[in-house]
């Protein structure tokens, strides 16, 4: 059976800056604002790096993501793609084609 290795964190403060603003985005009064965001650059919501270079996450937060050691990166990207797969059905419906894979 896959059992998925667990990777300490080695910025504590720099990955819950990070994860606090990817709840921030996705917080449920707010997932429609931040997919419409996703939409209007014409991206798509699994485009992480993008979504971090055009600042939907936060100004700073695409220097911030840099700054983490890479295993604290991929932890980041983990939690976002996620977390983004736990958007309520109706938004996700709504807004298809950010979260379509074509």
């Amino acid at each position: 059976m896959f059992e998925q290795a667990v990777f300490p964190v080695q910025n504590e403060q720099g990955y819950k800056e990070m994860t606090s603003r990817i709840e921030a985005a996705l917080a449920p009064n707010r997932a429609d604002l931040f997919l419409g965001s996703v939409a209007g650059k014409k991206l798509r919501v699994r485009q992480f790096e993008e979504v971090l270079t055009k600042g939907l996450l936060g100004k700073d937060s695409a220097e911030l993501y840099k700054s983490l050691p890479t295993s604290d990166q991929a932890l980041v990207r983990e939690h976002y793609l996620a977390r983004i797969e736990k958007v309520p059905v109706e938004l996700r419906q709504r807004f298809l084609k950010v979260y379509a894979y074509y």
